[in-house]
């Protein structure tokens, strides 16, 4: 997919991914951006490292940030505008990060309309402390309605890594998996790291995603992508971000 470089530092070159799938840029909604200029800003700069398509993915937490198609289709709208004022030609979307708790599974239960990306895909978080003891039937009742899980940043859930079975179980399951870019800087630690590379190199990611929140997360992307050993990573790896979410 690559060429080789002699220097250990590229051009920045994120195009081969395209699109994104998990960020936190449309404002004031969770813990990500918070301002529509910081959102203008945010993905002038991901425009400028190859991304043409971002879908933006607050997060739906019951008891923390109770959001829903009413507060985040709105916020999703304004930046659209903001961004063709601006003419900056990146298509945005919007979808949302749910954690998979009581409250969600309830959610599903109910028939109510669930914000989702691509054909049929959803985007699902576990807590960083233990797993979701409902994941599995979660997961059931998201395919029972036709949609497909995405489960979001697997390598950050400590908790599994001792258990690398049950990466296994989640897509047998029908679960997809998507690994954050900046896990692959080494952002979130070691451990993180070399889980995510595992998974890439046993051919279980089908999804990248920035999972971008603040200027951390900005800083740390414009500094991966100019890492040689990055691209080398995953010269051999097939990325789905483009066929997936078309």
């Amino acid at each position: 997919m690559f060429s080789i470089f002699k220097s250990s530092r590229v051009k920045p070159d994120l195009s081969f991914i395209g699109a994104d799938m998990h960020s936190h840029l449309l404002p004031g909604l969770d813990d990500g951006l918070q301002a529509i200029e910081e959102s203008v800003a945010y993905i002038q700069q991901l425009h400028e490292l190859g991304y043409d398509k971002l879908i933006c993915t607050p997060h739906i937490i019951s008891d923390l940030y109770p959001n829903g198609p009413e507060t985040i289709l709105p916020k999703l709208d304004l930046l659209r505008k903001e961004l063709h004022k601006k003419n900056i030609p990146v298509k945005i979307e919007a979808a949302a990060e749910y954690m998979v708790d009581t409250e969600m599974e309830k959610y599903v239960e109910s028939g109510k309309p669930l914000l989702t990306f691509g054909k049929n895909l959803i985007l699902i978080e576990m807590s960083y402390i233990a797993a979701s003891r409902n994941i599995e039937k979660v997961i059931f009742d998201l395919r029972m309605k036709g949609l497909q899980p995405v489960l979001a940043h697997p390598e950050r859930y400590n908790y599994l890594h001792t258990e690398f079975e049950k990466y296994e179980r989640f897509i047998e399951l029908g679960c997809i998996l998507q690994v954050n870019l900046l896990s692959l800087f080494g952002y979130y630690g070691r451990p993180c790291k070399t889980i995510a590379e595992k998974l890439l190199k046993n051919n279980m990611i089908d999804l990248l995603g920035t999972d971008m929140h603040h200027q951390n997360h900005m800083d740390a992307l414009q500094n991966l992508a100019v890492q040689k050993d990055f691209y080398k990573l995953l010269e051999d790896v097939v990325i789905k971000n483009k066929t997936m979410l078309s």
